[in-house]
């Protein structure tokens, strides 16, 4: 009887321990999915901006229009993608459109009227701030991305996230264009 009992002691404490990682599993998945989240509804935001900044820059910038057609196709790429659960062709089609809106931001070098237009202005300046949340958004999310693929990886967790349906998450990164825009030395002249 005394081994029987430590047997069924030993069974619960092991059931019980799977049960916990899973649980801490679950919690980690839904975490990611919370910070996603939050990247989408600055995205959405973002969306919902770049039309009516297109339209301001279509008047000053009439032979741009090539410009303006990767922008809008950017965008609609981008808004398409964010209907899928795909969340890597999001990130891409997302960073497609971040390269799209740098090239029509630098339009508005060429045409200072432009940048003196205070609706062009003020569409500059929620873009810009929308896209410092999107990243402090996307910083947060690959923070939970990290912690959450570096708990499935590790044992024991590893065996329950193999049976429990918990695959590794993508990281949100930079693409080629901004990765090399951030290892450009800034040029300084006087």
């Amino acid at each position: 009887m005394s081994s029987m009992a430590i047997l069924l002691v030993v069974a619960v404490a092991v059931i019980g321990y799977v049960v916990a990682i899973y649980n801490k599993l679950v919690q980690l998945r839904v975490a990611t999915s919370n910070a996603w989240s939050q990247i989408s509804v600055q995205l959405k935001r973002r969306h919902d901006l770049i039309p009516n900044l297109v339209e301001v820059v279509k008047g000053y910038a009439k032979h741009e229009s090539e410009t303006l057609e990767n922008v809008i196709k950017a965008r609609s790429g981008a808004v398409s993608a964010a209907d899928s659960d795909d969340i890597a062709g999001q990130i891409q089609a997302e960073n497609m459109l971040s390269g799209a809106l740098r090239q029509l931001f630098a339009l508005s070098e060429q045409y200072p009227e432009l940048k003196a237009n205070e609706n062009f202005s003020q569409l500059h300046e929620e873009l810009v701030s929308t896209e410092n949340k999107i990243g402090f958004a996307r910083q947060h999310y690959n923070d939970t991305v990290a912690v959450y693929n570096t708990a499935i990886e590790q044992v024991p967790a590893n065996i329950v996230a193999k049976f429990g349906s918990f695959p590794r998450k993508e990281f949100f990164e930079l693409d080629a264009s901004e990765e090399a825009a951030v290892r450009e030395v800034p040029r300084v002249s006087f």
